[in-house]
């Protein structure tokens, strides 16, 4: 005679126990993943933040100002950097753009002189702010998925900082 099973329930609560961990566990992650990229690019919804004609940033915990924008109606992420002389581009960036490498030129950079490429750029558009026909540079050394937004660009507009925050609208 065969007795009934009676670690049957037993099994299906393990199973449930661990299905509902992992679930919280994915959770968890989407919206930490989440919480750290609102930081690192806290300007991600620029369109509440416009008005026609001028954009307002607002720092990231580092310092920065983070904030997507198009570069030939596609979205990317740039970082404003005062320090650069030009645009750049990562290549694996420029590449997904359909960009094409220009000439060489040697450029120095923090981490030694390197060779970039240049390329040309149809539009920028940061909210209701656009640019048109843009030089920029290819850098295959850089591996993020940033692009700085160099002097070039940044010297077209009137930039204002007040405290954490940075106006930027036309001349």
């Amino acid at each position: 005679m065969e007795l009934p099973e009676h670690n049957a329930p037993k099994k299906v609560s393990k199973w449930m126990w661990v299905i509902a961990w992992l679930c919280l566990g994915g959770l968890s992650y989407q919206y930490f993943d989440s919480k750290i990229a609102r930081e690192y690019n806290p300007n991600g919804q620029l369109n509440n933040q416009t008005q026609q004609g001028s954009i307002t940033l607002v720092q990231n915990r580092q310092g920065h100002y983070v904030v997507d924008g198009l570069i030939d109606g596609q979205k990317v992420t740039f970082m404003l950097d005062t320090g650069a002389t030009s645009t750049v581009l990562p290549q694996h960036i420029a590449d997904q753009l359909g960009l094409t490498r220009g000439y060489a030129s040697q450029v120095s950079t923090a981490n030694g002189i390197i060779s970039v490429y240049s390329t040309e750029i149809k539009s920028l558009s940061l909210g209701s702010l656009t640019l048109y026909d843009l030089r920029a540079q290819i850098n295959p050394y850089m591996d993020d998925d940033t692009v700085l937004l160099g002097m070039n660009v940044l010297r077209q507009f009137k930039l204002v900082q007040q405290g954490n925050e940075l106006t930027i609208s036309f001349n």
